[in-house]
């Protein structure tokens, strides 16, 4: 999996925002969580931030409005003024926009773009046209987070988006988050309470491997599934597969559904290395790694090394994953490195 790398963001430059998904940022009552976002991105980053014609017509209207926020899309990448391109906010449905998708516009245009959950349509899309994706904070989400982005995830945002350095290894935080503050602007003033880290766990494995990232949100690869949007088994030889799980906590056999799928469809046998990141809340903890297990085992995957709990994802803080990066695995020290930068 060779991928282009989109030119590194630096101070001064335009990012568009956009609604993929869930159109939220445009609702009245959540309207100044959004502008909380774009103030730190331009105030704290240095960036200006753009809404294209759609970003903020409401999630009732961006809902039954697939192909306009297609529209946004396509627009963004051949405005060559627009630098990047962040999501809002994920969602349920950026599914609905590949028949509006022409990725020899995206191949023609790289840039970056950044988001999680359901924005992992997205980062397939880009993947599908040969391009780096960055699987990380949203605008309503970390950018707009009460009191200012983690320390940590800004700092690996930075690392990813804005330095043609390797990344380089990826420690864990000391302390996490699962508090869920309500969207009031009467809570802006509120932090979330936070918690010592448990650390990277290894669930299985002895040997430090080596391989390309892909992956995301578990649930929104489903609706992938069958599409022209995941890659093939030759694209995914030797890859390190990155999954997640969101806030809709999905029970230890759902995940074990999803799983075994792709052990039949010998996904799983092409990876070098797994990480899963820290389930939401801590819902399932100790559940989901009983489950992970037993599905590696069912496919005699054991061998195959496996880090579990780690920042990414449904959890605050956050790294940023760039796709296709040559990373390492090193389960006896219960770490993983990005060995390249992910920029140009």
């Amino acid at each position: 999996m060779n991928l282009i790398k989109p030119q590194a963001l630096k101070k001064g430059d335009l990012v568009a925002a956009v609604s993929l998904s869930w159109g939220g940022a445009g609702d009245p009552l959540i309207r100044w969580r959004y502008e909380q976002g774009k103030a730190y991105i331009e105030d704290v980053l240095g960036l200006k931030v753009i809404e294209y014609p759609h970003t903020l017509k409401g999630s009732e209207w961006v809902y039954l409005n697939p192909e306009a926020r297609a529209k946004d899309l396509m627009d963004a990448f051949e405005n060559p003024e627009v630098k990047a391109i962040f999501s809002c906010i994920g969602g349920d449905d950026s599914i609905r926009l590949l028949p509006y998708i022409d990725f020899d516009v995206i191949k023609n245009h790289p840039k970056i773009c950044l988001g999680f959950s359901d924005t992992t349509i997205l980062h397939l899309f880009l993947v599908h046209a040969g391009v780096t994706s960055f699987y990380g904070p949203a605008i309503l989400s970390e950018f707009a987070e009460n009191g200012g982005m983690f320390d940590y995830t800004k700092k690996y945002l930075k690392k990813a988006l804005f330095e043609k350095n390797p990344i380089g290894l990826v420690h864990a935080p000391s302390t996490w988050t699962g508090d869920r503050i309500e969207w009031l602007e009467t809570h802006k003033h509120l932090r979330k309470t936070m918690v010592p880290h448990e650390g990277i766990l290894t669930l299985q494995g002895k040997k430090k491997v080596f391989g390309k990232l892909f992956g995301g949100c578990i649930e929104v690869l489903e609706f992938a599934k069958g599409t022209k949007l995941m890659p093939s088994l030759k694209d995914l030889e030797n890859s390190i597969l990155f999954f997640e799980t969101s806030e809709d906590q999905i029970t230890p056999s759902q995940l074990e559904y999803m799983l075994r799928s792709y052990g039949i469809l010998g996904i799983l046998q092409q990876a070098r290395g797994v990480l899963f990141g820290k389930p939401y809340q801590n819902i399932y903890f100790n559940e989901y790694q009983v489950s992970i297990i037993k599905i590696f085992k069912e496919f005699s995957l054991t061998e195959i090394p496996i880090l579990y709990n780690c920042p990414f994802g449904h959890t605050e803080p956050m790294m940023t994953i760039p796709y296709g990066a040559m990373a390492s695995i090193d389960p006896t020290n219960q770490t993983f490195e990005i060995l390249e930068s992910s920029v140009s």
